[in-house]
């Protein structure tokens, strides 16, 4: 998912993740998703971005509205690689040709994720140093909008997730081919983040945890890249998974996520959230009760029901503030 713009890349609708965080100092944390670093970042024609100052400014208010309600704001950054170019979800046709306000993809290889999408260029040196930068300006951004955490979006086959899995990524250069080679972009785009962002902020990190397929991104890899970011000091690893391959085989149910941002958790030592068919306030609690994870994000489920944390609330007996113009309806 995305915020959607009108224009230009400025946010005029934007969904919303809450997360619960004591690593956040016991806010609410609300999460704006996959927000484009660079115009050819974007996922769809209507996706906002953070690649310039007006944009900056936009969010700025928008940041200040949420802290004026007592949480907390961090933005997503992302790069959609081989799947941009796209039209809105909801819309009948997907790919959005160059001819009709469409870009090309770019990518690790030039394969493209299946036959309605572009076949992206493949990706040269100072392309690939071009999205280094491109983060490291977006953090910037992001410093003077007040956000209060970022999160590198390295999940869901979009462009550092394509590098990671061999299944996107078939280079031969220090770009390709080893692991190390291909968490190399991931890791400097952590370790040029955490540099920039202030150290009393936290960085998240949204990792696949797997790809559903054979010979690709698996478990214990993403055991060996979170062990490498929690020595960057990346704070947190938002456990997701799928999204590289249209042949995944996603086995899906409630809590059927947990059990990955488990592992890493135990094997690895950094804290995680759980996410993924997460609905009800008591099977999140489980999940924390329990030590499967640090924190729980709801997505769906909040745009389904924008008062779940309310409702989550009254089911665990837990007191929560209510905006100021909901104060005199609240217990009555």
């Amino acid at each position: 998912m995305c915020q959607y713009s009108s224009q230009n890349g400025l946010p005029t609708e934007w969904h919303m993740v809450h997360l619960g965080s004591r690593a956040v100092g016991g806010a609410g944390l609300v999460m704006t998703e996959a927000t484009a670093i660079s115009p050819e970042g974007r996922i769809s024609t209507g996706c906002a971005g953070i690649w310039n100052d007006e944009q900056m400014l936009v969010w700025k208010k928008i940041v200040s509205f949420i802290k004026a309600q007592g949480a907390l704001a961090g933005i997503q950054l992302a790069h959609a690689g081989r799947k941009a170019s796209m039209d809105l979800p909801w819309s009948k046709r997907r790919l959005v040709p160059i001819t009709d306000g469409g870009w090309l993809p770019v990518a690790p290889s030039a394969i493209a994720y299946s036959e309605d999408y572009a076949l992206p260029e493949e990706m040269i040196e100072s392309m690939i140093e071009k999205v280094v930068e491109d983060f490291s300006n977006a953090t910037k951004r992001a410093i003077k909008a007040n956000f209060d955490v970022i999160e590198i979006h390295a999940a869901h086959g979009y462009l550092l997730h394509e590098f990671l899995s061999p299944l996107s990524n078939q280079r031969a250069d220090k770009w390709g081919g080893t692991l190390e080679n291909r968490m190399r972009l991931t890791l400097k785009v952590c370790k040029r983040l955490r540099a920039l962002w202030p150290a009393e902020k936290a960085i998240f990190i949204r990792i696949s945890a797997t790809d559903w397929m054979s010979g690709g991104w698996d478990p214990e890899l993403s055991v060996e890249l979170c062990k490498q970011v929690k020595e960057i000091g990346i704070d947190l690893v938002d456990v997701s998974s799928g999204g590289v391959h249209p042949e995944q085989k996603i086995i899906t149910g409630p809590n059927y996520q947990v059990p990955f941002a488990e592992k890493i958790k135990k094997e690895t030592g950094i804290a995680v959230a759980a996410v993924g068919e997460i609905t009800d306030p008591e099977q999140a609690n489980e999940i924390i009760k329990t030590n499967k994870a640090d924190f729980i994000a709801i997505a769906r489920e909040s745009l389904r029901d924008p008062y779940w944390p309310r409702r989550a609330a009254a089911a665990l007996k837990a007191e929560i503030t209510p905006p100021l113009q909901y104060g005199r309806a609240w217990n009555g």
